[in-house]
Protein backbone atom coordinates (compact mmCIF):
# COMPACT_ATOMS: atom_id res chain seq x y z
CA UNK A 1 0.00 0.00 0.00
CA UNK A 2 1.18 3.77 -0.27
CA UNK A 3 1.88 5.86 2.20
CA UNK A 4 -0.60 6.76 4.52
CA UNK A 5 0.06 10.35 4.35
CA UNK A 6 -0.30 10.44 0.07
CA UNK A 7 -2.76 8.05 0.42
CA UNK A 8 -5.44 10.61 2.53
CA UNK A 9 -4.50 13.46 0.74
CA UNK A 10 -4.79 11.63 -2.92
CA UNK A 11 -8.73 10.29 -1.03
CA UNK A 12 -8.99 14.10 -0.40
CA UNK A 13 -8.28 15.51 -3.60
CA UNK A 14 -10.69 12.80 -4.95
CA UNK A 15 -13.65 12.92 -2.85
CA UNK A 16 -13.38 16.16 -0.83
CA UNK A 17 -11.77 19.21 -3.12
CA UNK A 18 -13.45 21.68 -1.09
CA UNK A 19 -12.76 20.96 2.08
CA UNK A 20 -11.72 23.96 4.39
CA UNK A 21 -9.95 21.32 7.02
CA UNK A 22 -8.79 17.57 6.83
CA UNK A 23 -6.80 16.03 9.61
CA UNK A 24 -5.27 12.67 9.87
CA UNK A 25 -5.10 10.85 12.66
CA UNK A 26 -4.59 7.24 14.52
CA UNK A 27 -2.18 4.58 14.87
CA UNK A 28 -0.61 4.93 11.16
CA UNK A 29 1.58 8.13 12.42
CA UNK A 30 2.82 6.60 15.16
CA UNK A 31 5.11 3.28 15.79
CA UNK A 32 1.85 1.55 16.93
CA UNK A 33 0.86 0.76 13.32
CA UNK A 34 -0.30 -2.03 12.79
CA UNK A 35 -1.16 -4.16 9.00
CA UNK A 36 -4.74 -3.77 9.89
CA UNK A 37 -4.33 -0.46 10.96
CA UNK A 38 -6.89 2.17 9.10
CA UNK A 39 -6.77 6.06 8.09
CA UNK A 40 -8.39 8.40 10.70
CA UNK A 41 -9.40 11.49 8.69
CA UNK A 42 -11.50 14.31 9.81
CA UNK A 43 -12.81 16.23 7.60
CA UNK A 44 -14.59 19.70 8.08
CA UNK A 45 -17.07 20.86 5.21
CA UNK A 46 -19.46 23.96 5.12
CA UNK A 47 -22.58 21.51 4.16
CA UNK A 48 -23.83 18.06 2.97
CA UNK A 49 -22.60 15.30 3.01
CA UNK A 50 -21.00 16.56 6.46
CA UNK A 51 -22.08 15.36 9.22
CA UNK A 52 -21.46 12.07 8.02
CA UNK A 53 -19.55 8.90 9.12
CA UNK A 54 -18.09 6.84 6.56
CA UNK A 55 -16.33 3.52 5.90
CA UNK A 56 -14.43 2.45 3.11
CA UNK A 57 -11.10 1.23 1.31
CA UNK A 58 -8.99 3.25 -0.68
CA UNK A 59 -5.92 2.47 -2.52
CA UNK A 60 -5.88 -0.41 -0.06
CA UNK A 61 -6.60 1.56 3.01
CA UNK A 62 -8.99 0.82 5.47
CA UNK A 63 -10.69 4.28 5.69
CA UNK A 64 -12.72 6.07 8.38
CA UNK A 65 -14.19 9.67 7.43
CA UNK A 66 -15.31 11.72 10.10
CA UNK A 67 -17.20 14.50 8.31
CA UNK A 68 -18.35 17.51 10.20
CA UNK A 69 -19.16 21.48 10.30
CA UNK A 70 -17.82 23.80 12.25
CA UNK A 71 -20.67 23.79 14.24
CA UNK A 72 -21.05 20.46 14.58
CA UNK A 73 -17.42 19.88 15.24
CA UNK A 74 -17.39 22.06 18.17
CA UNK A 75 -21.54 20.22 19.44
CA UNK A 76 -19.75 16.64 19.00
CA UNK A 77 -16.76 18.14 21.23
CA UNK A 78 -18.50 19.36 23.88
CA UNK A 79 -20.84 16.11 24.47
CA UNK A 80 -17.66 13.85 24.12
CA UNK A 81 -16.30 16.08 26.47
CA UNK A 82 -19.32 15.45 28.64
CA UNK A 83 -18.61 11.65 28.58
CA UNK A 84 -14.90 12.06 29.27
CA UNK A 85 -13.97 10.06 26.72
CA UNK A 86 -13.33 12.38 23.51
CA UNK A 87 -11.83 10.72 19.97
CA UNK A 88 -12.54 14.15 18.39
CA UNK A 89 -10.00 15.89 20.67
CA UNK A 90 -7.41 13.10 20.45
CA UNK A 91 -7.72 13.24 16.80
CA UNK A 92 -7.78 16.91 16.18
CA UNK A 93 -4.62 17.46 18.96
CA UNK A 94 -2.83 14.72 17.44
CA UNK A 95 -3.39 14.19 14.20
CA UNK A 96 -1.71 15.91 10.98
CA UNK A 97 -3.84 18.84 9.48
CA UNK A 98 -3.46 17.94 5.48
CA UNK A 99 -5.58 20.75 4.77
CA UNK A 100 -6.40 24.43 6.29
CA UNK A 101 -7.69 26.55 3.51
CA UNK A 102 -8.82 29.16 5.93
CA UNK A 103 -7.29 29.23 9.03
CA UNK A 104 -9.82 27.39 10.77
CA UNK A 105 -7.75 24.01 10.96
CA UNK A 106 -5.11 25.90 13.31
CA UNK A 107 -7.69 27.61 15.22
CA UNK A 108 -9.73 23.79 15.87
CA UNK A 109 -6.26 22.13 16.63
CA UNK A 110 -5.50 24.64 18.85
CA UNK A 111 -8.39 24.61 20.72
CA UNK A 112 -8.69 20.43 20.94
CA UNK A 113 -5.20 20.86 22.35
CA UNK A 114 -5.99 23.33 24.92
CA UNK A 115 -8.50 21.71 25.88
CA UNK A 116 -7.28 18.00 26.00
CA UNK A 117 -4.43 19.19 28.08
CA UNK A 118 -6.96 20.53 30.42
CA UNK A 119 -8.94 17.01 31.01
CA UNK A 120 -12.29 15.99 31.16
CA UNK A 121 -14.79 17.64 33.65
CA UNK A 122 -14.00 16.43 37.43
CA UNK A 123 -16.05 13.17 39.01
CA UNK A 124 -18.50 14.28 40.86
CA UNK A 125 -19.21 12.68 44.82
CA UNK A 126 -21.93 10.73 43.01
CA UNK A 127 -20.53 9.45 40.31
CA UNK A 128 -17.61 8.37 41.99
CA UNK A 129 -19.93 6.50 44.34
CA UNK A 130 -21.37 4.63 41.49
CA UNK A 131 -18.56 3.30 40.42
CA UNK A 132 -17.08 2.10 43.40
CA UNK A 133 -20.31 0.42 44.24
CA UNK A 134 -19.84 -1.26 40.94
CA UNK A 135 -16.77 -2.75 41.33
CA UNK A 136 -16.95 -3.67 44.61
CA UNK A 137 -20.26 -5.72 43.49
CA UNK A 138 -18.26 -6.96 40.43
CA UNK A 139 -15.58 -8.17 43.57
CA UNK A 140 -17.68 -9.66 45.87
CA UNK A 141 -19.32 -11.67 42.37
CA UNK A 142 -15.25 -13.04 41.68
CA UNK A 143 -14.82 -14.01 44.56
CA UNK A 144 -17.79 -16.38 44.82
CA UNK A 145 -17.52 -17.59 41.08
CA UNK A 146 -17.19 -20.98 40.59
CA UNK A 147 -17.98 -20.66 36.57
CA UNK A 148 -15.01 -20.51 34.39
CA UNK A 149 -17.06 -19.00 31.88
CA UNK A 150 -18.66 -16.56 34.01
CA UNK A 151 -14.88 -15.99 35.70
CA UNK A 152 -14.32 -14.65 32.24
CA UNK A 153 -16.79 -12.30 31.93
CA UNK A 154 -16.46 -10.95 35.27
CA UNK A 155 -12.37 -10.56 34.73
CA UNK A 156 -13.03 -8.40 31.58
CA UNK A 157 -15.58 -6.19 32.69
CA UNK A 158 -13.81 -5.66 35.82
CA UNK A 159 -10.74 -4.67 33.63
CA UNK A 160 -12.39 -2.47 32.22
CA UNK A 161 -14.05 -0.67 35.69
CA UNK A 162 -11.15 -0.77 37.42
CA UNK A 163 -9.10 0.97 34.21
CA UNK A 164 -11.84 3.52 33.73
CA UNK A 165 -12.13 4.31 37.76
CA UNK A 166 -8.18 4.74 37.98
CA UNK A 167 -8.77 7.06 35.15
CA UNK A 168 -11.40 8.86 36.38
CA UNK A 169 -10.24 9.83 39.69
CA UNK A 170 -6.79 11.03 38.40
CA UNK A 171 -8.48 13.60 36.30
CA UNK A 172 -7.63 11.67 32.73
CA UNK A 173 -9.47 10.78 29.56
CA UNK A 174 -11.00 7.91 29.24
CA UNK A 175 -10.64 5.67 26.33
CA UNK A 176 -12.43 2.51 24.54
CA UNK A 177 -10.60 -1.00 23.67
CA UNK A 178 -7.08 -0.42 22.91
CA UNK A 179 -7.57 2.76 24.03
CA UNK A 180 -8.46 2.52 27.32
CA UNK A 181 -5.13 0.62 27.95
CA UNK A 182 -3.35 3.15 26.26
CA UNK A 183 -4.84 5.79 28.43
CA UNK A 184 -4.11 4.06 31.50
CA UNK A 185 -0.51 2.70 30.56
CA UNK A 186 0.44 6.30 30.42
CA UNK A 187 -1.58 7.80 33.05
CA UNK A 188 -1.02 4.94 35.52
CA UNK A 189 1.90 2.49 33.94
CA UNK A 190 2.34 0.51 37.33
CA UNK A 191 -1.39 0.00 37.92
CA UNK A 192 -2.00 -0.69 34.00
CA UNK A 193 0.83 -3.48 34.40
CA UNK A 194 -0.28 -4.89 37.48
CA UNK A 195 -3.97 -5.51 35.92
CA UNK A 196 -2.60 -6.85 32.69
CA UNK A 197 -0.34 -9.07 34.17
CA UNK A 198 -3.13 -10.42 36.77
CA UNK A 199 -5.90 -10.49 34.49
CA UNK A 200 -5.29 -13.60 32.90
CA UNK A 201 -3.93 -15.32 36.11
CA UNK A 202 -8.06 -14.63 37.41
CA UNK A 203 -9.27 -15.92 33.85
CA UNK A 204 -7.14 -19.17 34.46
CA UNK A 205 -8.75 -19.77 37.60
CA UNK A 206 -6.42 -17.67 40.61
CA UNK A 207 -8.21 -14.45 41.01
CA UNK A 208 -6.16 -13.44 44.13
CA UNK A 209 -3.83 -11.09 42.74
CA UNK A 210 -6.58 -9.77 40.30
CA UNK A 211 -8.97 -9.41 43.09
CA UNK A 212 -5.80 -7.41 45.50
CA UNK A 213 -5.29 -5.18 42.19
CA UNK A 214 -8.81 -3.77 42.20
CA UNK A 215 -8.79 -3.76 45.89
CA UNK A 216 -5.99 -1.24 45.76
CA UNK A 217 -8.02 0.41 42.89
CA UNK A 218 -11.15 0.96 44.99
CA UNK A 219 -9.14 2.24 48.10
CA UNK A 220 -7.45 5.01 46.38
CA UNK A 221 -11.08 6.22 45.17
CA UNK A 222 -12.03 6.01 48.45
CA UNK A 223 -12.46 2.24 49.36
CA UNK A 224 -15.13 -0.68 48.80
CA UNK A 225 -18.57 0.27 48.97
CA UNK A 226 -21.70 -1.68 49.03
CA UNK A 227 -23.59 -1.99 51.96
CA UNK A 228 -25.56 1.60 53.01
CA UNK A 229 -25.22 2.70 49.26
CA UNK A 230 -28.10 4.59 48.06
CA UNK A 231 -27.65 5.47 44.82
CA UNK A 232 -30.10 7.11 42.30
Amino acid sequence: MDDPVLTARALIRDRFPTARTVFLAGSVLTERRTPTSDLDIVVLLDGPPAPSRESLVYRGWPVELFLQTETVWHDFADRETAKRNSPLLAMCADGMLLVDADGLGASLQDEARRRWAAGPPPLSDRERDQARYALTDLLDDLRGCTDRAERLYLVAHMLQHASELVLLVGGHWLGRGKWLSRRLAAADPGVHRALSEAAPQAIAGDSEAFAAVVTDVLERAGGPLWEGYAGR
